[in-house]
């Protein structure tokens, strides 16, 4: 009779090699439309991980075409994705010799999106500026090109969070007979008041709040700080 020698050794099996192209740095952004203003704002913690990459990497670019684009996800693609909207406003503007609006960039953000819809830009944008009227417009995207526009939105890792508050403060839902036109302040003070409470609840949100004021005399820029640990 043979006998089969039994052994402890672990069977071994198959190990697996993946590589992904996308990462997600956190981080959260923010946009509210006004009746002749726009507020865009978005921290600045780079983070991968449980690890801080950095605690400046801006999340909000102002155009040079006056809008403001605000970018969370993976941090790379959207540098290169505003790369690509600059060359294209600058062609536009050699082109018809003015500056592209919000609408049209809005649209054109749009179509760039879904033309990489087979390998995406991993972001997750928000566009505000002034529309034709002079009011207040907000953009919000999904990575594959589809848009809508709305009075204000937030989006990232703390947009669970904070995006019932604006629901709240901002639209005034539940409570409608409260209703009215928000001034640029109260805004800036619900924007500053929502990431300061997120900073508690998610760790990659934090380091420094950069908010954007668009109107139609120009862009004015707020750096407020958030919590470091």
């Amino acid at each position: 009779m043979i006998c089969q020698q039994q052994t402890a050794a672990p069977v071994k099996v198959p190990i697996e090699h993946a590589f992904s192209p996308y990462t997600d740095n956190g981080g959260t952004t923010l946009a509210i439309a006004g009746e002749d203003f726009c507020v865009i704002a978005g921290d600045t913690r780079q983070s991968e991980g449980y690890n801080i990459n950095t605690r400046y990497a801006p999340k909000v670019f102002q155009l040079s075409n006056g809008c403001v684009l605000a970018t969370g996800g993976m941090y790379a693609d959207g540098v290169t994705l505003v790369k690509r909207l600059e060359q294209r406003l600058e062609w536009y503007r050699h082109h018809h010799e003015k500056e592209m609006s919000s609408g049209a960039l809005a649209q054109m953000l749009s179509t760039i999106l879904y033309h990489k819809r087979f390998f995406p830009y991993y972001v997750w944008n928000t566009l505000g500026g002034l529309d034709e009227e002079g009011k207040g417009a907000v953009y919000s995207y999904d990575p594959v090109g589809n848009y809508e526009k709305h009075k204000w939105n937030c989006s990232g890792s703390a947009g669970h969070l904070i995006q019932p508050v604006l629901d709240n403060q901002v639209g005034f839902q539940n409570h409608k007979q409260d209703a009215r036109p928000l001034t640029e302040e109260e805004v800036l003070k619900i924007t500053k008041d929502a990431f300061t409470s997120a900073t508690e609840r998610d760790i990659y949100t934090g380091d420094n709040l950069e908010m954007f004021v668009v109107r139609k005399e120009g862009i004015r820029k707020e750096l407020y700080p958030l919590k470091r640990d």
